[in-house]
C-alpha cells in the first residue's frame, strides 16, 4: 500500500522506518540537510543507511579478489554499519541499536534509532546473500519485523511513474527486487521521497523549519 507523505494514513507521532540511500552519503550537501531534517524532526523512527561507498568499494574487492557472495552479503552490511555511524555522529538525536527489542522500545517511548542490521540480518533467512538484496531490502524487511511500520525510501531520485506497483519500481531500478517481493508480500505501506523533496520529508517528519517557493531547507 503505497502513501502520500502528505497525508498518510496513520497518526502523525506515529513511528515510520527511514531508510536514506547510500548514494546520498557521497553528495554532503544534500546527506546533511536530510540529517538535520532529521534531527529536529519529532516523530519516532527507526533509520536504516545505505552501504555507499563503503558497499562499492566491497563489489571492487570482490571483483577482484572473487571471495564468496555470502561474505559480500555480510561485507556490505558492515558499509551499512559505517554509514550509520557515522550518520549518528551527525544527527546526535540518533541512537545506534542492533536488536530488534531494542529498537522497538525506542520507538514505543517516542524516541530515534539508527539500525546496525549485521546481528539481526545474519540469522534472518528472508534476505538472501546476494547483490539483489540491498539496503531497500533490509528496510523494508526491518519493517516487516516491527509489525509492518510504513517505509520512507528517501533517494537520489523519484520514480519515473506514479505508480505505486513494487514490482515496477523494481523494473525501474528504484528499488531492489528482493524487497519489491516483501513490500509486495506484506503490502507495507511505503513511499519514496526524491532527495530534493525537503518540504515533503520536513511534514512527514515533524521538524519545523522555514522552506521557500521551492521547497529547499
Amino acid at each position: 500500500m503505497h502513501f502520500d507523505p502528505g497525508k498518510p494514513p496513520f497518526a502523525p507521532g506515529d513511528p515510520i522506518i527511514l531508510k536514506i540511500g547510500g548514494s546520498l552519503t557521497r553528495q554532503p550537501e544534500t546527506l546533511l540537510p536530510i540529517l538535520d531534517i532529521v534531527n529536529r524532526g519529532s516523530r519516532p523512527l527507526a533509520v536504516v543507511a545505505g552501504g555507499g561507498a563503503f558497499a562499492d568499494a566491497v563489489r571492487v574487492a570482490q571483483t577482484r579478489i572473487g571471495f564468496a557472495d555470502r561474505t559480500a552479503h555480510r561485507m556490505a552490511i558492515l558499509a551499512m554499519h559505517q554509514n550509520a555511524l557515522m550518520m549518528s555522529s551527525v544527527a546526535s538525536s540518533l541512537t545506534p541499536l542492533e536488536s530488534l527489542g531494542d529498537i522497538h522500545t525506542a520507538l514505543a517511548q517516542g524516541g530515534k534509532a539508527i539500525w546496525l542490521p549485521l546481528k539481526e540480518c545474519e540469522s534472518d533467512r528472508e534476505i538472501p546473500a546476494s547483490w539483489e538484496a540491498t539496503s531497500d531490502a533490509i528496510a523494508a524487511r526491518l519493517a516487516e519485523r516491527l509489525s509492518g511500520l510504513p517505509l520512507v525510501l528517501v533517494k537520489s531520485r523519484g520514480a519515473m511513474g506514479q505508480h505505486n506497483d513494487p514490482l515496477k519500481l523494481a523494473a525501474e531500478n528504484m528499488i531492489d527486487p528482493v524487497a519489491a517481493q516483501i513490500l509486495e508480500r506484506t503490502n507495507l505501506p511505503f513511499t519514496i521521497i526524491e532527495m530534493r523533496q525537503k518540504l515533503q520529508l520536513s511534514g512527514l517528519l515533524g521538524a519545523l523549519e522555514t522552506v521557500d517557493a521551492a521547497g529547499r531547507a
